[in-house]
């Protein structure tokens, strides 16, 4: 279990399973998903969230490990996008 701050002053934070960035690594979920800037704002964070709804949409709607990465990580009251920046970082260093 891993522990993501999700604001500038560290005091809010989410947990990130094995599970979850199993999830991530299993539907692609950062693939494409910053710009070439680099910057990760709102428009990111509400760009991820659009895609996971369309995957659910269009796919095996009954995958428990997307639902609880839905509920418990991308709709997680706290999940911000600093939050997101802290994940991306998290999950590239468990990808090496």
């Amino acid at each position: 279990m891993y522990t993501i701050t999700s604001n500038a002053s560290g005091t809010r934070t989410i947990q990130i399973s094995d599970t979850h960035l199993a999830t991530i690594s299993q539907y692609s979920l950062f693939r494409n998903l910053v710009d070439s800037n680099g910057i990760v704002d709102d428009s990111v964070l509400e760009k991820l969230r659009l895609n996971v709804r369309s995957l659910i949409e269009s796919t095996n709607a009954s995958d428990p490990s997307l639902l609880d990465f839905c509920f418990e990580v991308l709709y997680h009251p706290n999940m911000k996008p600093v939050a997101l920046r802290n994940l991306l970082v998290l999950y590239t260093q468990h990808a090496d």
